[in-house]
């Protein structure tokens, strides 16, 4: 696959997987210091990178996307220096999340994925049908003199067919005495 391609999916990939879990922590009640927002980018394209040669079903999203979202969590989690009073106000104390955090975070990976693998069948079946185009459009005009062409200009000649079932009555009706 081309490199700006792969580029584009992956980085596609860490945003979308660093924006939900910013925004799944700032709903929380924490805040998400820059640094910390850097690091979990980082993390998120070193892993998409390697898996980002070719298409991907939702079989390998799905766990892919929820081991992020959990290093990214933790990653916030232990980032921000936070009161007693602020973790109280927070989802979950420490590092530990509470089965509302789980639920959150869960279905948040599975419509993420869901929607993830939908473009990249989406995105693959159109580099398909591009590469078709280009081939049929580029075929023609790579011929050399000892080729054979692949189509002729002319229309084939349709032999006649002989039918079977085909009455043939030619004339006037016949008239029936009575």
């Amino acid at each position: 696959m081309a490199a700006p391609l792969r580029f584009a999916r992956t980085t596609v990939f860490a945003v979308v997987c660093l924006g939900l879990g910013v925004a799944a922590h700032v709903l929380g009640g924490a805040t998400v210091p820059a640094p910390a927002m850097a690091g979990g980018l980082a993390v998120a394209f070193g892993a998409a990178y390697a898996l980002a040669g070719r298409e991907r079903s939702v079989t390998v999203i799905l766990p892919l996307l929820a081991a992020l979202q959990i290093v990214m969590h933790v990653l916030f989690s232990m980032s921000h220096a936070a009161t007693p009073h602020q973790m109280a106000g927070h989802l979950h104390s420490g590092l530990v999340p509470d089965l509302g955090m789980l639920v959150a975070h869960g279905w948040a990976v599975a419509m993420t994925a869901l929607w993830l693998a939908r473009g990249e069948a989406a995105l693959w079946s159109l580099l398909r049908r591009l590469a078709v185009r280009l081939l049929l459009i580029w075929l023609p005009l790579l011929t050399t003199p000892f080729s054979t062409p692949l189509w002729t200009a002319e229309p084939r000649v349709l032999r006649p067919a002989v039918l079977r079932h085909v009455v043939s009555r030619r004339g006037p009706p016949r008239v029936v005495a009575a």
